[in-house]
């Protein structure tokens, strides 16, 4: 964070709030760019039309009504394919979400239990309840609670209601990781080397390690998300590892087992999606590059990866469908690898629902995952070959946040959203969210405010149309993480594609602090703060004196505006002066001309910088000059104003003269 203080000339109060721009308004629910839902896959530029062209078959009949038991950007998400296959939906939802997007965005909705998700929506009782009450023949789990919970889906058998996910057999072998392992040993997929079994105390864990040899990863059997995991390098550490490894274990899925295998240092994690159908058709659909991690969780993902060739691509591709095969999956999964800098590659685990990060392969590939699930549920085949199924484009993720990324790279925030805009205005940018301004994020669920998704021809296109999508989203009332994710993609590490799992401990090993200025860019930011400055006291001055039309008053005419700016506990003299929309600044002896249509009423701000162009972003500025910037992603604001001087008079005859006096 950075200090910026502006003082200056005529210090007029003009009053400032952030309004949205009429093309921007929010209208319930902001997930995609186009307004045409049932052509959403124009967002990622139509990127194969013989696939695109194969969506909507009216003559397919699939169900009459879903229930989607889940919350968010995901359910939104769900709702959207329903609405254009012309299926009817229900939402489930807490007391505390009753007003949220996904409910208004349902035909019906449910209320099934107060806020914690054991009451709610882990709360299976209520939810067979809903189902029931409003006769949806299908649920939809989304990812996350009970996405990959067996029992739920054999409570939903035993009631004829269908699952849109893979058959509980499937859920329970994948979900144990040992079984897991022993499956994938079975159909040939390359595996960590490790213990197969259940570790049965820090004892038998030590002379396990030893033998595998160290480093070795300590994992709960039944984990996700990076809970119940411990990295331990020798003995003392395998102990602890143990002891902290099954007790985070049964809290998190009550089940304390562990397994330990070789920890693949510097690894890359990549993983393989997988489509299955009922009739043993399975296809892989690419790989999706997340790598960029905090605490073992995603933060950025893309397709496909910069990193695996064409002959590597398609063995992960083909062990992973060997591994749907051998457990007749039948749905959208992912199946997980590491893959070290000589690009073997080894199975970590399979999900067995839609992942966070799908929008990236549909960017890629065309293809609409949550349709596919629901005609494979419907028993359809595939309708697609592998021969089909293109990579054409390249497609980034960012997960925002309501987080702190100064606090362990993302500590979550909460709140209430007093401005929001996403900038689904540039080209190739896809939203999915479910909220909307004045949405809450509460401490009881999951911080994210929405999956931001960028496509372009290549991997610089989509890089640099995420940058621009980084710029221009508005997000106020909650601290998020879009410093973060800006400064990653534009890392020279990670454009290069020289990532791994400890991308951003090792990039940023004392923590992550902010954009980092350079000179030119630290120029432009004074430019910017003065020219902003100079032109609300014009805006003001011009107020005042519509204001008092009726009452001659003698102009004043600056000819110059010396401003003094506080940036980084440094003062800076700056001198600007304007001609229109253009102000001519001179900073350090350096001299820079700013343009821009000033509009001071809307949230962004899109300036040219002697070619340059920036968007920023004005989060609030004070009568006695003080202001904060977004710029560069970073947020940059005032701490402690400084006494500054200002030099401009007016004498008698309203021609400009000289003099001065204290501010």
């Amino acid at each position: 964070m950075a200090a910026v203080w502006v003082g200056a000339a005529a210090l007029v109060a003009a009053g400032w709030r952030g309004r949205r721009s009429p093309h921007r308004l929010m209208r319930g629910a902001a997930l995609w760019t186009l307004k045409d839902v049932p052509h959403y896959s124009r967002q990622c530029l139509m990127v194969s039309r013989s696939l695109c062209s194969a969506r909507c078959d009216s003559n397919e009949k699939t169900f009459d009504k879903i229930l989607i038991a889940n919350r968010g950007e995901i359910a939104c998400r769900v709702i959207k394919t329903c609405k254009k296959m012309g299926i009817k939906t229900v939402a489930i939802h807490s007391d505390v979400d009753a007003s949220s997007v996904h409910v208004k965005m349902a035909d019906e909705a449910v209320c099934v239990g107060p806020a914690p998700t054991s009451k709610s929506y882990l709360n299976m009782d209520a939810i067979m309840e809903a189902i029931k009450k409003t006769g949806a023949q299908a649920v939809h789990p989304g990812y996350g609670f009970l996405s990959e919970n067996r029992e739920f889906a054999k409570c939903l058998a035993e009631e004829d209601v269908i699952f849109i996910g893979p058959d509980t057999h499937a859920i329970q072998a994948m979900g144990d990781k040992i079984e897991s392992k022993l499956l994938a040993k079975k159909a040939k997929v390359n595996t960590i080397p490790g213990f197969d079994g259940v570790v049965k105390d820090a004892d038998e864990a030590v002379r396990i390690a030893r033998e595998i040899g160290y480093p070795v990863m300590i994992k709960a059997s039944a984990g996700g998300g990076g809970k119940g995991m411990r990295i331990a390098w020798d003995d003392e550490e395998t102990r602890d590892g143990f002891r902290f490894s099954s007790q985070e274990a049964a809290s998190s899925f009550g089940d304390d087992r562990l397994l330990i295998e070789k920890f693949i240092d510097n690894p890359r994690h990549i993983e393989i999606q997988v489509l299955g159908d009922k009739h043993g058709n399975a296809l892989w659909l690419n790989e999706r590059e997340c790598s960029i991690q905090r605490r073992n969780q995603k933060v950025v993902e893309e397709a496909p990866s910069i990193f695996l060739d064409s002959e590597t691509r398609r063995a992960m591709g083909e062990q992973a469908v060997a591994l749907a095969k051998a457990v007749k999956y039948s749905s959208a999964g992912t199946v997980e690898f590491l893959v070290d800098s000589k690009k073997n590659f080894y199975f970590l685990e399979m999900n067995t629902r839609l992942q966070v990060e799908h929008p990236v392969t549909e960017c890629i590939t065309g293809l609409d995952l949550v349709q596919e699930m629901i005609r494979v549920a419907k028993g359809y085949p595939l309708r697609h070959k592998q021969a089909d199924i293109p990579i054409n484009g390249w497609a980034v993720e960012c997960r925002v946040y309501a987080e702190d990324p100064y606090k362990s790279f993302g500590l979550p925030s909460i709140g209430r959203l007093s401005q929001y805009q996403e900038p689904i205005h540039l080209p190739g940018v896809r939203v999915d969210s479910g909220i909307q301004p004045g949405s809450d994020i509460s401490i009881y669920y999951d911080p994210m405010i929405s999956k931001l998704i960028t496509y372009g021809s290549d991997r610089t296109e989509a890089l640099k149309r995420m940058e621009d999508a980084l710029d221009n989203y508005v997000i106020r009332g909650v601290t998020h993480n879009i410093a973060l994710l800006r400064e990653v993609i534009i890392n020279s590490r990670f454009i290069k594609g020289d990532i791994n799992t400890k991308f951003l401990s090792d990039v940023y090993p004392d923590g992550f602090k902010g954009h980092k200025l350079t000179e030119n860019e630290r120029n432009q930011l004074l430019a910017i703060a003065s020219s902003l400055f100079v032109a609300s006291q014009l805006r003001a001055q011009r107020f005042l004196e519509h204001e008092n039309s009726r009452v001659p008053i003698i102009k004043p005419q600056v000819a110059t505006w010396e401003l003094s700016i506080k940036l980084h506990d440094e003062v800076h003299a700056v001198v600007a002066s304007n001609s229109g929309p253009t102000f001519s600044v001179e900073v350090d002896g350096s001299k820079l001309n700013v343009t821009s249509t000033w509009n001071l009423a809307s949230p962004l701000l899109s300036v040219n910088i002697d070619g340059t162009e920036r968007t920023i972003q004005c989060l609030s500025r004070e009568a006695g000059g003080t202001m904060s910037i977004q710029f560069l992603g970073t947020v940059v604001e005032e701490k402690e104003p400084i006494e500054r001087e200002k030099k401009s008079t007016v004498d008698e005859s309203g021609s400009p003269g000289r003099g001065e006096r204290r501010g």
